[in-house]
């Protein structure tokens, strides 16, 4: 049971929606139900449908297929016991088997396109019955209409309206009971029922409708589910679900039943749901990714089309914007700009997505100001938060490489002006006291309370990892900035630019001498403002040496990477820092505190590996590096959130996958260089 409920299944729609639970049926965490829909995707997120309850009742032996964890510790129904396999590909499928029977369970997500409005956020649900004769199949639906971050409770004064109706294309219920069956046939049960929280406020439309089956309305709260994973992280662990009634399917061996719940009104043109519509809808979403595998034009390998199809779950839409955006990870994460921009190679120009790529680009350049992209894009009209130092200096790589990749010159031609705007800003100075020193020519920042770099980690109001001052991955990106400004300058022939950015680079790169530290042959990580060196041995330098453009020797970046494959490398990615420091935390668990004291000190970080990678085949050409993607992709595979890779691991071996199940850099850095890798 235990190794079950840790494997987790993730289903997306490119909304920022979502569909998520585990293999063994159980809900261990906040986020888990197969309807979260996106409300004004990718944002304002909220569970309408935790699950369906599923009995199976064969002749006279009744078998709750369901599996809960509960308040007072008992774990009941206990339908794991009757789970025969589950797998992942094409959807998630579960089948359970007893005696002389089976039944098999599909959860499927569809894709919706944003520029077809009128196509709602959905699940379908298909169960298919095997067996010697007929059975029952009784269907509970557990609803909720909450934030996807908390639970919902019975106490705070919930109430569901809900309204059974008949397909007008049928026939038409009587107006003062629509359950109401006439033993003639002329009215029959209800074909979808519309649900909506009328208080404690009024609350999402939503219906849930079905092939077949008699529709019972009822009026019940199941109270105390218990969230494992919730308690473990330190947060509210408990929730009460809604059950309006209950479904009975009958079923003849070899018969099925598809369910779908959609967002929106109830909507009485829609045609009877078929058994057949599962299937169609699924061959459309399977064609669709086989296009993307297809126009990635990569050579055939052992798992690289399930990565190519794991990048696709972070790319939705954004309403705010009408583009593109990248969900950081699932399941809390919303967009943010570092992370869109780091991730945006792999998920976009490996895969041959340049639409994408260059919506991507535009959209976190339209919202440039005083020379820094936004880190979070907050719902609603509430502009930007601007909280990233390093954002701006992303964009300008990310742009450097799809102009490569891409060959689209012309796009230069207009980003070239937020490139110029961009350096304007850093070297007059700009919030948080960034500015560009004017004797060595390197970028710092000086405010405290705050952390602008990717370690962000708070505790307290505190930063975990100061870095105040000139910090070596940021003043490397600086340094790569510049060098591809001096190259658009060029192309653009604007030769006074090109004389500006010359100069300036060149004595960054001759500045950037004062990151290395000779004793221990690798990088200071931070000059501090009182210009005291800070000399514990971080990946952040290895993020220097894979840059397109890099001031380092050949000598120097030899040394670092070999100083990192001791004290760094793991299987999955790079500690956040060496496990013979003081400070090194090895195991990233408990309440947020813990888990943020944690999140830079030793935390394995998968993104990170990328950066490694890419600077061993710069500095080491001809010598293959004997790295294993083995146990990285069997983490993908059977670990976490089946089908894509974690955010972060222990720092400890065995290095324990923590964090987000699913995390956009991740599934992009491994995608980038396991599609490129030869050995």
């Amino acid at each position: 049971m235990q190794y079950l409920e840790q494997q987790e299944w993730l289903l997306t729609n490119g909304t920022g929606g979502f569909a998520s639970g585990t293999v063994s049926d159980a809900r261990t965490r906040t986020y888990h139900g197969w309807l979260m829909a996106a409300l004004e995707p990718p944002g304002s997120r909220r569970l309408l449908l935790s699950h369906l309850e599923a009995t199976l009742q064969v002749r006279e032996t009744i078998t709750k297929l369901g599996t809960n964890f509960w308040t007072d510790g008992e774990v009941a129904p206990q339908g794991y016991h009757s789970l025969q396999s589950f797998t992942i590909e094409p959807v998630p499928t579960w089948v359970w088997q007893k005696h002389d029977w089976l039944l098999k369970r599909q959860i499927f997500l569809p894709h919706v396109n944003p520029e077809a409005s009128e196509v709602p956020q959905r699940i379908l649900i298909h169960y298919t019955y095997q067996g010697s004769v007929p059975t029952k199949l009784m269907l509970r639906p557990l609803i909720a209409d909450r934030n996807f971050h908390h639970q919902q409770l019975a106490a705070h004064g919930y109430k569901f309206n809900q309204y059974p109706h008949q397909n007008p294309y049928q026939s038409q219920s009587p107006p003062h009971n629509p359950l109401y069956k006439r033993s003639s046939d002329q009215y029959h049960s209800p074909q979808q029922v519309h649900f909506q929280l009328v208080a404690p406020m009024v609350g999402t439309p939503w219906l849930l409708r079905w092939s077949r089956g008699e529709y019972q309305a009822n009026n019940y709260w199941y109270e105390n589910y218990f969230y494992p994973e919730e308690q473990k992280r330190g947060l509210a662990d408990r929730e009460d679900l809604y059950n309006p009634g209950l479904l009975v399917v009958d079923l003849a061996p070899g018969e099925s039943v598809t369910l779908e719940a959609r967002l929106g009104a109830m909507d009485l043109l829609l045609p009877v749901l078929q058994e057949a519509d599962f299937h169609q809808a699924l061959k459309q979403e399977q064609e669709r990714q086989q296009q993307l595998i297809t126009q990635t034009k990569l050579p055939p390998k052992a798992g690289l089309p399930q990565l190519i199809r794991a990048s696709d779950q972070f790319l939705v839409a954004r309403l705010s914007t009408r583009s593109s955006t990248v969900i950081a990870g699932y399941h809390w994460f919303d967009d943010w700009g570092r992370d869109t921009l780091i991730a945006l190679p792999g998920l976009t120009l490996t895969t041959h997505r340049f639409d994408l790529a260059r919506g991507l680009l535009q959209t976190m350049s339209h919202y440039c100001r005083d020379g820094l992209i936004p880190n979070t894009f907050p719902q609603g009209k509430t502009e930007p938060i601007y909280n990233a130092l390093d954002a701006s200096l992303w964009w300008i790589e990310a742009l450097g490489l799809y102009l490569e990749t891409s060959g689209d010159w012309e796009f230069l031609r207009e980003q070239y002006p937020v490139v110029r705007k961009i350096y304007k800003a850093l070297a007059g100075g700009t919030k948080f006291n960034i500015r560009v020193d004017a004797i060595d020519g390197l970028l710092t920042w000086n405010e405290s309370g705050v952390a602008i770099t990717w370690m962000d980690a708070l505790v307290n109001g505190s930063p975990v990892t100061p870095r105040c001052g000139k910090c070596v991955e940021i003043n490397a990106l600086w340094y790569s900035a510049l060098c591809w400004a001096e190259q658009w300058a060029k192309f653009l022939d604007l030769p006074q630019q090109v004389e500006v950015y010359a100069q300036v680079s060149q004595r960054v790169r001759l500045s950037l001498q004062k990151f290395w530290n000779h004793h221990q042959g690798y990088f200071y990580d931070v000059i501090s403002p009182e210009d005291l060196l800070d000399s514990k041995i971080r990946p952040n330098g290895i993020i220097a040496l894979a840059l397109r453009h890099c001031a380092f020797s050949p000598e120097q970046g030899r040394a670092a990477l070999q100083m990192a494959s001791d004290r760094l490398l793991t299987p999955y990615g790079l500690r956040t820092l060496d496990p013979a420091d003081p400070s090194y935390r090895g195991s990233y668990q408990g309440n947020p505190g813990d888990r943020d004291a944690s999140y830079h000190q030793g935390t394995v970080w998968v993104w990170l590996l990328g950066s490694f990678l890419r600077a061993w085949q710069r500095f080491y050409p001809e010598t293959k590096l004997n790295f294993d993607f083995h146990p990285l992709l069997n983490h993908f595979q059977q670990e976490a959130g089946l089908g894509s890779i974690s955010e972060i691991f222990d720092g400890d071996s065995p290095h324990h996958p923590r964090g987000a199940i699913a995390q956009a850099w991740s599934i992009a850095e491994v995608l980038r260089e396991y599609s490129q890798f030869e050995n």
